[in-house]
Formats: structure tokens, sequence, C-alpha cells
């Protein structure tokens, strides 16, 4: 089965991403890459793809990752209904309130300032 997932280039702490469509049992640095569908650069959040070529791979089944479905949707590629489309408003579950500071009583926190 094929995967679209970024593989990671550039220098150490400034990585540059492309898309590429490879075998999805394969580690992203060594597997063998059928094709590049496009680039992606965090730092200026820009991101070039090859419309067709992206389309051609998901119609004949490449399952994308997470990232990138979302870059393949901001650049207009028409997504199969089969793809999963994470959701942007989706916050994290904070264990053990109780124990944050701003849930603490006022009386403790002024006791500790006055020592």
């Amino acid at each position: 089965m094929l995967a679209i997932r970024l593989q990671r280039l550039g220098r150490k702490g400034y990585p540059v991403y492309r898309l590429a469509v490879q075998e999805s049992q394969r580690h992203p640095s060594s597997g063998r890459v059928v094709a590049y569908v496009g680039s992606y650069n965090p730092h200026t959040k820009d991101a070039k793809v090859q419309v067709e070529l992206a389309q051609k791979y998901l119609d004949n089944g490449a399952q994308p990752t997470p990232r990138v479905v979302k870059l393949l949707k901001d650049a207009g590629v028409k997504l199969p209904k089969w793809v999963k489309e994470t959701s942007a408003d989706k916050t994290k579950a904070i264990k053990n309130t109780e124990k944050l500071r701003k849930n603490q009583p006022k009386e403790e926190v002024a006791e500790e300032s006055a020592e």
C-alpha cells in the first residue's frame, strides 16, 4: 500500500519537507520513493503541491498522513471521501486540574509570598 507522507530534508535545526509517495511499511528516510508530489517549508508555511500528480495517487488509494491531508486541502486537491480530516478545534484534556496553580486557594499563595 502507498502512503503520502513528509520526508525531512534540510540542515540541522532548519527542516524542509518533501511530500513523498512511498510504500507505507517503509521508513520515510530510507524507503523506496515512488514519486515526489510537492514540498513544504514550515518556517515560511510555503507548500508547493503538484495537484494533478497528488490527485492521481489519491484516486489510486494512497493514504495521506494527517499533516499531508491539511497541506493537500489547502492546495486545492479534491480529497476522496474515505480520507479522514482532523478537526481544528481539538483540545487536549488536562489531567489533575485540581493540582494546577490557578486552582489553588488564594490564601496559600499569599502566605508563600509573605515568607
